[in-house]
């Protein structure tokens, strides 16, 4: 876990934070992943740190891609029943709201949760939707969920989720996502899913500049018209990307941690994060997968100072957080001035 000396940790809790890029399928709790073994008869180490070696990095991981991803092998194996969804999903909502996260933008993947039973789509997206509506009530938080996609499945089954998703705005779905081996796997079929699903309402971010290059940014902004880009910090290796980016205005959805841990960033000291707001670039922070990480937000937050980034420029990207939420209009003005207020009383 990065936990720089830089101040106390209690300052960056006090923050009144947003996240827009934190992964269900990365946040869930080690020990209910082994209350869920034992109920299901799932093989995993009894020990609670040999589990952590399976679904968490660790101190001496290789700090590869393949490595972060290998992690999701062992997770997909707790989504074996509905309460299991529930239950990781109504913790997850918890565990932002006790660090103090007014606003979460919680990303999940339909297919994902779906394969261990062979559950039907639309009652695992029920199920997540009912859960986290439920949670963010009983633990004052808000929560939008966003639907997400991977590159190495098929555009049909991508589209399968973009409907199902269309047809639940009004319950909580605010945005859909496009994830996965950005290494490997091209972003191109699913242009067509992205715009159907645009024009039906649905706000769109995509997975672009994590693993791949710049030009998958460039991609993203000009082919997808996206609104926001998961990670995106390979953006600055290219000045031509960078200025469009700038220009457009788009969003990035930094995880410090994760760019790390996944290699994409080789030393965590010459994060990028710095350099993309000095050149305009309105970027976010945010943990990705708290879970798999061993981070919370107040970390990443802290992480951030620690790259230099002062406390003014952390509040500047907590407001760009919310100005950027996939939140209806009216609601989205509320959080931003509600947090503005909070803000401003923090020295």
């Amino acid at each position: 876990m990065v936990q720089p000396d830089t101040a106390p940790l209690n300052i960056y809790h006090a923050l009144p934070k947003v996240e827009l890029h934190r992964h269900l399928e990365g946040s869930l709790r080690l020990t209910t992943m082994l209350d869920i073994a034992r109920s299901h008869g799932i093989t995993i180490p009894a020990s609670m740190l040999r589990l952590s070696g399976l679904v968490q990095i660790q101190d001496q991981d290789p700090l590869t891609f393949t490595n972060f991803l290998e992690k999701f092998k062992t997770l997909r194996l707790f989504y074996r029943s509905p309460d299991a969804i529930h239950r990781i999903t109504r913790e997850a909502v918890e565990d932002a709201a006790r660090d103090n996260i007014r606003y979460m933008e919680l990303r999940f993947t339909p297919v994902a949760l779906s394969r261990a039973e062979g559950f039907p789509l639309h009652e695992v997206m029920d199920w997540v939707i009912t859960s986290s509506q439920s949670a963010a009530k009983e633990f004052n938080i808000q929560v939008g969920l966003i639907a997400s996609v991977n590159r190495h499945e098929s555009p049909d089954l991508a589209e399968q989720v973009a409907w199902l998703a269309a047809q639940n705005i009004g319950r909580g779905l605010v945005g859909l996502d496009l994830a996965g081996n950005e290494a490997e796997f091209p972003s191109s079929p699913f242009v067509g899913v992205f715009k159907e699903a645009r024009q039906a309402g649905l706000h769109i971010t995509i997975h672009a500049g994590e693993w791949g290059p710049a030009a998958n940014v460039r991609e993203a902004i000009e082919v997808f018209n996206t609104e926001r880009i998961g990670h995106g910090v390979r953006v600055i290796e290219d000045d031509a990307v960078t200025a469009l980016a700038a220009e457009r205005q788009t969003i990035f959805e930094v995880c410090i941690t994760s760019n790390y841990q996944s290699g994409v960033v080789a030393n965590l000291g010459r994060h990028p994060l710095a350099s993309m707001l000095n050149q305009g670039i309105k970027a976010t922070i945010n943990t990705d997968d708290p879970s798999v990480s061993r981070i919370t937000l107040s970390h990443e937050y802290q992480t951030a100072n620690d790259l230099g980034l002062p406390l003014d420029v952390l509040k500047q990207c907590l407001l760009t957080s919310a100005e950027a939420s996939f939140l209806p209009e009216a609601k989205r003005t509320q959080l931003v001035a509600r947090l503005k207020k909070e803000l401003s009383g923090l020295k």
